[in-house]
């Protein structure tokens, strides 16, 4: 029995649901009520909305004001003029949906149709910051306030909860925009944002839908960039590289501007991090900005200067007074003070005017100087095909040279220096320098000058006269002529002795000098000329008649006398040796005095033993006594010789 009961209830439940699942499939899902409203107060249509969860195709609609029918609408809205609906009344309205044999109808809604206004979504919303606050600006749909919801987050925190902010929005007249700020945030970040508003002046506002927009993060910084410059034939190519911006900066794009007035080309974009253009021989400045929709960076100025004018010449004719042709631009820089960067620069392009061209060529001044420029478009490239110096006038230097300086003055010889003519006072191109000096009270001596390069700021002078004072100018000259001359003195140094330690060093250098030579030249001598040696009487053999001829003879006595001693028997020769060295300290120990008395004593007993009458036998009785004793002697002879009141002693063997 419960069995039964159990089944019974399981059938109908099953038989329930299958029910429920037909009526489901035939029946529709009721549409939502109505709204009813105008875009802006002064609109004369009505815009009615709802909406129905459904999912199929062939759907019609009614929609009913009291008793006012409007139908066969296929979409989910429909708009209704004015005039065909009560405006000021409460009236009735909803909406009949028929989705096949079904019918569906929403809820009924009692309103006052003139009271209800909702506006559509905010368009074309632009944002900027102001330091940490946050400008929405959009189009406004009436010329009076509104309320606006602003919810936001930031973008790299998706995930963080929305902040939700009421405003009340101002109108900006010349625009016609509403303008909200949002307070607070920060710059650096960027923001999802949602913005709705509704109006202020109607009796029943309506929220509009929402718009979305993410704000970028404010370009705080300009691009760091980093300039490459490449010559080609009177060409620059410049390109210009620069780091990525932050993330949330979102650039939309980078840009530049050149200030170059003669350009005839466009940048061109490498890729989103390059840029190259091209740019002439004179100077320019080149800007590059970043953009996203929200702020502009600060631009990053790169100048580009002109190309070095150090080694250019002087042009004394230009294009300035012909016809120039559409692709020609001339140009001419003011160089008041020689900076590379000119304070005043005069365009001519073939694209002016006459009368323009003659306003531009009465500008040129006299006696200015110009860095002249010639450019051309070639290919859409500037190319420069000229540069020099140029001068429309040219007249003498107003100016002396400036700070003359005397340095490094000795006793014949003194250092100028000077500083040039500043540019603005030149009025020409110098050609030289004119330097004259003359000796200050000196009526004979004329005045000397010389002519030095234009390009020189010093010079050396020199065979000055010691202790002397000199009168110094200095002028610059143009081809107009010679500008004032500035003056300076110089005062040479008296000629100085010279240094006595420095004599003395050259004394002795002659004196060591003289004395190698001196040896030197003996050495040479007597290796070149030896000297002869004396000769030495190896025999003595007595003869009579030879002995008794000299002593017939008168004995003379010369300077140079040999005497010859014969040892006595039973003395030896070394005991004779040291008698005769005995006699010779005697002798060396006489005086000179003695000596002269001794040769006197000497030559009067030559005269008196040369006699014949008195000295025969003693000559005998000596002859025979010598020749006893070199018979009795062993052979040795010894010579004492006399020279020059000395006696040496020479010994010999006998044969």
């Amino acid at each position: 029995m419960e069995l039964f009961k159990n089944r019974s209830s399981l059938h109908g439940y099953v038989m329930f649901m299958f029910l429920m699942t037909l009526s489901k499939g035939f029946a529709c899902e009721a549409p939502s009520s109505p709204q009813c409203f105008r875009r802006k107060a002064e609109a004369t249509v009505y815009t009615c909305e709802w909406s129905l969860n459904t999912t199929q195709s062939d759907v019609t609609f009614e929609l009913y004001f009291n008793e006012t029918k409007f139908g066969n609408i296929k979409e989910t809205f429909h708009n209704v003029v004015e005039e065909q609906l009560i405006q000021s009344r409460s009236v009735m309205i909803w909406v009949e949906a028929h989705i096949g044999n079904s019918t569906c109808k929403s809820p009924k809604t009692s309103v006052i149709l003139q009271d209800i206004v909702k506006y559509e979504a905010p368009q074309k919303i632009s944002a900027s910051w102001l330091k940490n606050n946050l400008s929405l600006s959009w189009i406004a749909t009436e010329k009076y306030p509104a309320v606006a919801e602003v919810w936001f987050r930031r973008d790299e925190h998706p995930t963080e909860p929305w902040g939700k902010r009421i405003i009340s929005t101002t109108i900006n007249n010349n625009k016609d925009q509403h303008q909200v700020f949002v307070v607070n945030l920060w710059k650096n970040s960027a923001y999802q944002v949602q913005i709705r508003h509704r109006s202020t002046i109607a009796k029943k506002p309506l929220w509009s839908p929402w718009s979305q927009v993410v704000v970028p993060a404010e370009l705080v910084h300009e691009p760091n960039v980093t300039m490459t410059i490449t010559h080609f034939n009177g060409t620059r190519k410049v390109t210009l590289t620069w780091m990525p911006m932050p993330l949330g900066a979102a650039v939309r794009n980078v840009t530049s501007y050149s200030s170059q007035r003669c350009i005839c080309t466009k940048t061109v974009y490498h890729n989103k991090h390059t840029i190259y253009t091209f740019v002439s021989y004179s100077a320019a400045n080149i800007s590059v900005i970043a953009r996203n929709d929200v702020s502009v960076s600060p631009p990053a100025t790169l100048q580009v200067p002109a190309e070095p004018a150090s080694d250019l010449e002087a042009c004394n004719k230009t294009l300035a007074d012909k016809e120039i042709n559409r692709k020609t631009c001339l140009e001419w820089y003011e160089l008041q003070d020689g900076s590379p960067v000119p304070k005043n620069v005069i365009t001519l392009t073939g694209k002016m005017g006459r009368k323009k061209k003659e306003e531009v060529r009465k500008n040129l001044k006299d006696y200015i100087r110009y860095l002249y420029f010639e450019h051309r478009c070639q290919h859409g490239r500037p190319q420069t095909v000229k540069m020099c110096f140029f001068y429309q006038k040219e007249g003498v230097p107003l100016k002396e040279p400036q700070e003359v300086t005397t340095l490094h003055e000795t006793d014949i010889s003194a250092d100028l220096s000077w500083k040039a003519i500043p540019l603005a006072y030149q009025q020409g191109f110098l050609t030289h320098y004119r330097l004259c000096w003359v000796k200050i009270s000196s009526q004979d001596e004329p005045r000397v000058c010389d002519n030095i390069p234009a390009s020189e700021t010093k010079y050396h002078l020199e065979n000055l006269k010691a202790g002397s004072k000199y009168n110094i100018t200095l002028a610059g000259v143009t081809q107009v002529g010679e500008g004032p001359e500035a003056t300076a003195i110089i005062n040479t140094k008296p000629g100085k002795p010279m240094n006595v330690w420095l004599s003395f060093g050259l004394l002795f250098v002659f004196f060591l000098f003289s004395t190698t030579c001196t040896v030197v030249l003996k050495k040479i001598k007597v290796k070149i000329f030896p000297p002869v040696p004396k000769p030495v009487i190896t025999d003595f053999i007595p003869h009579q008649s030879k002995t008794q001829e000299i002593l017939e003879k008168k004995e003379e006595v010369h300077d140079e006398l040999t005497l010859l001693k014969l040892y006595p028997e039973g003395k030896s020769v070394s005991e004779e040796a040291e008698d005769v060295r005995v006699l010779r300290d005697e002798w060396g120990d006489r005086t000179d005095e003695d000596m002269e008395h001794d040769r006197s004593t000497l030559e009067e007993c030559s005269d008196d033993c040369s006699s014949p009458g008195s000295t025969d036998e003693e000559q005998r009785n000596s002859k025979e006594g010598e020749i006893t004793d070199i018979e009795q002697v062993d052979n040795e002879l010894a010579m004492l010789i006399y020279k020059n009141g000395l006696v040496f002693d020479m010994k010999t063997e006998l044969p």
